[in-house]
């Protein structure tokens, strides 16, 4: 009984196969006869749509191959709209099926029903350009990004125009998302940070994370690019900071970012606060993740030093400083901070001595000592300051403080 129950489900599923087969090479007749209308194949395909047919394809990437070659027959309004409405049935079709061989098919509409013409209302297009992505065919990238480009550069007040424009956008950032390369890490960018409307910047903010995990060499392309200004720089640092790179990937980026904080020059104050906010938040991922290279040294030094002889000293950029050099502990770090030491030494011998030099001192002498360095200036010059008569008993307390913790 089991074996005549088996082999009746095989033969009705086996039927059901040759059905759904039969179907398909019906309804491809039907849609590629000779005398179908453009409202008729629009028809086939609801109705091949509503039997909620699975893996089909083949059917739908030659539909779409004929709905492109029927377009010079369109004379009508009627036609019109039945062709792009069939148009975006397919590329929906194709997308949930992941058509890979359909790619350059969707390409080619996505270039007849480009906004750059009147005539399109960007609907037809963004539709081809997320099915061209969910083929995860990566052919046409670099035509995607340059499409992207375009529009992101072409700033509109017109209603109608920029509601064309969006559409056709909200493709391009839907297929880079899918198609993970990282030629599409800047134009998205300058999607989320243009002039396009909220919905479409946060559908960019959304994406950038998922088309590559470590973008740190377009990042620092960006920050570095004279052309973009602080508003832009600081975005798309904070932007590294969201990314899945690698710690060691994010230093590298800091590392410019600081250096380009320190050597942007504006005189725009609100660009001015964009370039210091940068370089704040820079400091802060070295003390985290490390020094990439020796420029950050430099950089950190101006960020000691600019402050210091500022009249008006941004105190928390060099405690940012400072507590960044400790967290480092290398040599350059504590050479660093042996040189400010060293120069309060010099004022304080001197006479030049005030409420700032005591502030920069009650954070340089513990800084060295937590550094643990068993740098022999450094000894020498803490101990120095224990003997002399030149500082206050609670001034050479902080200096014994810091032998202690480096163990002399």
């Amino acid at each position: 009984m089991k074996r005549i129950i088996i082999t009746i489900l095989v033969i009705l599923i086996g039927m059901t196969a040759f059905a759904q087969s039969a179907n398909m090479s019906y309804y491809t007749d039907e849609f590629n006869r000779p005398t179908a209308t453009f409202v008729s194949r629009l028809r086939i395909l609801e109705n091949v749509r509503d039997a909620n047919l699975s893996d089909i394809g083949d059917f739908y990437a030659d539909a779409l191959k004929t709905v492109l070659i029927k377009i010079p027959d369109i004379k009508t309004r009627e036609d019109s709209e039945a062709s792009e409405t069939s148009a975006r049935m397919i590329c929906q079709a194709l997308a949930a099926e992941k058509y890979a061989a359909a790619a350059p098919d969707l390409w080619q509409l996505a270039q007849y029903s480009d906004i750059i013409r009147d005539t399109n209302d960007g609907l037809t297009m963004q539709e081809a350009l997320i099915a061209l992505g969910q083929t995860g065919d990566k052919t046409f990238v670099p035509h995607i990004v340059q499409t992207l480009d375009d529009i992101n550069t072409q700033q509109t007040s017109d209603v109608e125009t920029r509601r064309r424009k969006q559409r056709a956008v909200a493709g391009c950032i839907s297929a880079l998302e899918a198609l993970h390369e990282i030629a599409g890490y800047r134009p998205v960018f300058f999607a989320y940070v243009g002039w396009y409307d909220l919905t479409i910047r946060n559908m960019a903010y959304d994406a950038l994370p998922n088309i590559v995990d470590d973008p740190g060499d377009v990042i620092i392309g960006i920050i570095r690019d004279s052309s973009n200004n602080p508003s832009v720089k600081l975005r798309v640092w904070q932007e590294m900071l969201r990314t899945n790179a690698p710690d060691s990937s994010k230093a590298k980026v800091a590392a410019v970012a600081l250096d380009v904080g320190w050597n942007y020059q504006t005189s725009d104050p609100a660009l001015q606060r964009d370039a210091k906010s940068m370089r704040m938040s820079a400091i802060d991922t070295i003390s985290l993740l490390g020094a990439a290279d020796d420029s950050v040294y430099l950089n950190l030094d101006k960020s000691y030093s600019s402050n210091f002889v500022n009249n008006v000293p941004d105190y928390d950029e060099i405690r940012k400083t400072i507590n960044t050099l400790t967290a480092l502990k290398t040599d350059n770090a504590v050479a660093l901070l042996y040189k400010y030491l060293r120069d309060l030494n010099e004022r304080r011998r001197s006479g030049v001595w005030g409420n700032k030099e005591r502030q920069m001192m009650q954070l340089i002498v513990p800084a060295l000592g937590a550094t643990g360095t068993q740098s022999d200036d450094v000894k020498q010059l803490l101990t120095t300051i224990t003997n002399s008569q030149d500082y206050t008993g609670t001034e050479q307390s902080w200096a014994r403080d810091a032998l202690r913790r480096i163990g002399n």
